[in-house]
């Protein structure tokens, strides 16, 4: 946005700074907060403190940097006014988890290390944070943000001192990280419609299991080395040898193929060609097939095992089974893609492949985020500092996708969460 356009909007964003900052308890906190986003939403290369303060007005690089990098206010409340703003107003199909990388010099910022960057599609020194966004055909927001720790930051209190970060921050997986999110925004009062993710997370077999005990819906990417059994296969116990001893435990006979295995011997009939969305050039059409399937692999059968013999005292050996979306299209040789859901055994595969490319819309947000917003733009290196940061940046890309969406209708007051899936127990 051009300086014209923001004063243009300069009433309506006041009344979206009110609301959504109305926890924050000092006038002048929030009048800094007005300013961050005016900064952030204005046209320029790079967004850090010094560069929005020299094309501001009243911008004062001195009280920003305070603003965001030394001051209490609590970021959460915001982050939750913003979901019970956007929720409603994107009706999304699904919330998708996802990560992104920003590359960093130096080991001071906080959560640095060498590691994975999607950013250079390489290992390199940056920050990782996962994020869970809602998502529609038409628009999507972040809800939440966590940053990834390294194992390698849990110790080093040096560091950990000198980036301010809290006692009970440590590592955790990626995926956890996604879970705790997830687990937040049920305490808001606020499920998913469905999950969808990346095959970094969906081959994860504890994740699947930690959304179905959440009576999650999933759609998830999975890799074409995951195992399942077929449908119809069912675990056999071996005659009992002799009249002493256990008697043994029924166990499926076969070893459990591949899903690129499975996708192979499928009929060609199977197959059925799609359409999920009309892109910039045209019809995106491929051809799908979608069997019920058992997934199968250690990770899978051990805590059914448990829950099974605490339970009952002992386990029949059968495997849960779910959706495998396999996606082969005409030019390929082979399968390109592979989805795993716990959707309904009822549910269409018109809705199995929407749910599955719908993670194409948070493109459209890290591309605004990142370039647009800011999000990678922070020279800050405190652990409070990074959470102020993004939270101004959602903000900022929140205001921009309700003046998109609806320019002319304030946002709702109260929140009106959709969901098709229960509500999480706990």
């Amino acid at each position: 946005m051009d300086a014209h356009e923001v004063n243009r909007v300069r009433a309506t964003l006041a009344l979206f700074i009110a609301d959504v900052f109305a926890s924050v308890p000092r006038k002048d906190q929030r009048a800094k907060g007005d300013c961050y986003l005016r900064g952030l939403m204005l046209d320029g290369r790079r967004k850090s403190i010094q560069a929005m303060a020299s094309r501001l007005p009243d911008g004062n690089e001195q009280n920003l940097q305070q603003f965001v990098n030394q001051s209490t206010w609590d970021p959460v409340p915001v982050q939750r006014r913003i979901n019970e703003r956007m929720l409603p107003l994107i009706d999304p199909a699904a919330w998708v988890i996802d990560d992104v990388s920003v590359p960093k010099d130096g080991q001071m910022s906080v959560g640095v290390a060498p590691q994975y960057c999607g950013a250079l599609g390489k290992r390199a020194n940056c920050q990782v944070s996962v994020s869970v966004h809602a998502a529609s055909d038409t628009a999507s927001c972040p809800l939440q943000w966590r940053l990834f720790l390294p194992a390698e930051w849990a110790s080093d209190s040096h560091r950990r001192a000198r980036t301010v970060i809290p006692p009970e921050a440590t590592h955790r997986e990626k995926w956890r990280l996604a879970l705790d999110m997830l687990d937040t925004l049920a305490d808001w009062g606020m499920t998913p419609p469905a999950v969808v993710a990346d095959a970094a997370y969906g081959t994860n077999a504890h994740l699947r299991a930690a959304l179905s005990d959440r009576r999650i819906a999933y759609v998830l990417a999975v890799r074409s080395d995951v195992t399942a059994h077929p449908f119809d296969a069912k675990p056999v116990a071996p005659d009992r040898n002799g009249a002493i001893g256990c008697w043994p435990q029924p166990r499926y006979r076969n070893p459990a193929p591949s899903l690129s295995a499975l996708a192979a011997g499928l009929d060609p009939e199977a197959f059925t060609t799609l359409t999920w969305r009309h892109g910039s050039r045209g019809e995106l059409r491929s051809r799908f097939a979608a069997v019920r399937v058992r997934p199968a692999g250690k990770a899978v059968e051990r805590p059914i095992r448990a829950a099974a013999s605490a339970e009952q005292g002992w386990w029949d050996g059968v495997l849960p089974d779910c959706w495998l979306l396999v996606e082969w299209p005409e030019d390929a040789e082979a399968p390109t893609d592979y989805w795993l859901s716990n959707l309904p055994a009822g549910t269409s595969i018109t809705d199995l492949v929407r749910l599955a490319k719908v993670r194409w819309r948070i493109e459209h947000d890290y591309r605004e985020l990142k370039h647009g917003l800011g999000l990678g733009h922070f020279e800050g290196r405190s652990w409070p500092g990074w959470h102020h940061h993004v939270t101004l940046v959602t903000a900022a890309h929140a205001f921009l996708t309700e003046q998109r969406l609806s320019p002319k209708v304030p946002g709702p007051v109260s929140p009106s969460i959709r969901s098709s899936t229960p509500s999480r127990t706990r």
